[in-house]
């Protein structure tokens, strides 16, 4: 199935409108005007700037009932129709005309809220069968009253996928090496990453990407990922519901989690390639369970860095809104960015807090937004890797966690002796110390039920203290910091324990 003949089946199904929702309008009115050629009709096409106009040839048919002394000659030999320079006038006009075809409207999303414009347009519509004339509405947003979307149907124009972004960069370089002194690089993975990249752009959008990136320095190369990644995000957006986080975290940079990281290994290639191909299932995500500042975020993260894909992060608490369906639309929305975003890997942090179940207080929006969530989990084909994080599972619904939504179920516990001797390690060097100068072993000791995250504020303490007493950071100075916090482990003990407790059968160690 093409564009063409998509657009010729619904023209031809005989619906009285057809809406395009698109920014491509060039090729929308090229696609248009070949459907109208081989069905044998006229077109016009109105515009706020020109008026209604015949796109087509005038000659081809007789136009109805107005003569060509009506018609002012305009640069094509055409030129807007008597009285339709405003929306009114020209859905009067082709309301009255007897001349079938296709009647497109471009940009006319701001006029559909009038009621007397609803009404020419039910009333073309209602005639259809004793007149048949198709109106087209075409622009970036385009919303009809109820009334109206019974009598509609939807078109959507088919964005290039990445064997087609290949052929674009291709050809951008070829003439890139014709008109430029420099030759760009035949990168082959750099070519390949991005083609994928491109996707879910329109083929302009692309195009003018791929040129950025030559023009630069006169190759395609792995460093233009992240800038094809940031004009995707801009492009696309999301409405603040989603942000790309473009300092993803590398396995080698997270302690531990031996398990988790074997898990990812064995999968990468499946989701990376042809998982069919390979005859395997193409992985859909996983569920990360754990004490706070265990480290879920920052495996989360490291999801990404280690398959070299794009990280989104769904933020829940732009999602809700206080007026009624607008809440569930965005999170629609945000999952269609996703979508077009692929490859990706979306990260939903603390997920139990937007789909909590069992409170009264919401009156259902947050079971609404579950129903949305798992209709999307189950039907989306697109290769979006799913990461969510949660620290409350009592609150997790059970239609989430049951086997299928999720390829796995991982439980992030506190980090083990030889796990926090890591943790030290990576911590000091990222600050530039030397970690063969501390007793990482004596470390380790003293701050067993520790977290990640308050292993790494012990040091940061540590660093204060010992700038107060203008002397190098050493083991004492990390101890004694150690010494005085109170790890969560203590502080709410109880609780970790039932956590602990419930993970041990539900779920498969992280590490």
């Amino acid at each position: 199935m093409n564009d063409q003949r998509d657009l010729a089946l619904i023209i031809c199904s005989r619906f009285p409108i057809v809406l395009i929702e698109t920014h491509e309008e060039a090729r929308v009115m090229a696609l248009l005007e070949q459907v109208a050629r081989l069905e044998g009709q006229g077109i016009f096409v109105w515009t706020a700037a020109d008026g209604l106009q015949r796109r087509d040839n005038p000659l081809a048919a007789s136009p109805g009932n107005y003569s060509v002394s009506s018609v002012q000659k305009g640069p094509y030999g055409k030129g807007p129709i008597a009285d339709t320079m405003n929306i009114v006038g020209a859905l009067k006009h082709i309301h009255a005309t007897s001349f079938s075809g296709i009647y497109v409207l471009v940009d006319v999303h701001p006029y559909l809220d009038d009621p007397v414009n609803q009404r020419h347009i039910k009333s073309i519509a209602q005639d259809y069968e004793k007149n048949p004339r198709t109106l087209v509405l075409v622009g970036p947003k385009i919303a009809l009253a109820d009334d109206l979307q019974r009598l509609s149907a939807r078109f959507e124009l088919k964005l290039p996928d990445a064997a087609q972004m290949r052929e674009l960069i291709e050809s951008e370089s070829k003439n890139a090496i014709r008109f430029s002194v420099i030759s760009p690089a035949d990168e082959a993975e750099a070519v390949s990453v991005i083609s994928q990249h491109l996707v879910g752009l329109c083929i302009e959008d692309a195009r003018r990407l791929v040129r950025q990136c030559l023009t630069d320095d006169g190759q395609i190369t792995t460093q233009d990922v992240s800038r094809i990644l940031k004009a995707k995000q801009d492009k696309l957006g999301a409405n603040g519901v989603v942000q790309m986080e473009l300092g993803v975290t590398q396995l080698p940079e997270v302690a531990g989690l031996a398990n988790l990281k074997r898990w990812l290994a064995q999968r990468r290639a499946a989701f990376i390639g042809d998982a069919a191909a390979m005859g395997l299932d193409a992985p859909k995500g996983m569920l990360l369970l754990g004490v706070q500042g265990g480290g879920k975020s920052l495996a989360a993260k490291a999801v990404a860095g280690a398959w070299h894909l794009p990280l989104l992060r769904l933020d829940f608490g732009a999602l809700y809104d206080k007026w009624l369906g607008e809440t569930e639309r965005k999170l629609r929305e945000a999952l269609k960015f996703a979508d077009t975003m692929a490859p990706c890997v979306l990260w939903m942090d603390e997920i139990e807090k937007g789909v909590a179940v069992g409170g009264a207080g919401d009156g259902g929006e947050s079971r609404r937004l579950l129903g949305t969530l798992l209709t999307w989990m189950a039907e989306r084909k697109s290769k979006v890797f799913m990461v969510a994080t949660a620290n409350d599972i009592e609150h997790l619904p059970p239609e989430l966690i049951r086997k299928g939504r999720f390829d796995e179920i991982f439980f992030v516990d506190l980090p083990d002796a030889e796990t926090r001797v890591e943790i030290f390690r990576l911590h000091l060097a990222r600050r530039k110390l030397d970690a063969s100068t501390f007793d990482l072993a004596k470390l380790a000791e003293a701050s067993e039920g520790f977290s990640g995250a308050e292993i790494e504020q012990a040091i940061v303490s540590g660093l204060y203290e010992a700038h107060a007493t203008a002397r190098p950071l050493n083991t004492v100075h990390v101890l004694t910091e150690t010494v005085r916090t109170r790890p969560l482990s203590v502080v709410m003990a109880e609780k970790i324990e039932a956590l602990r407790e419930w993970a041990a059968a539900r779920t498969v160690a992280a590490n």
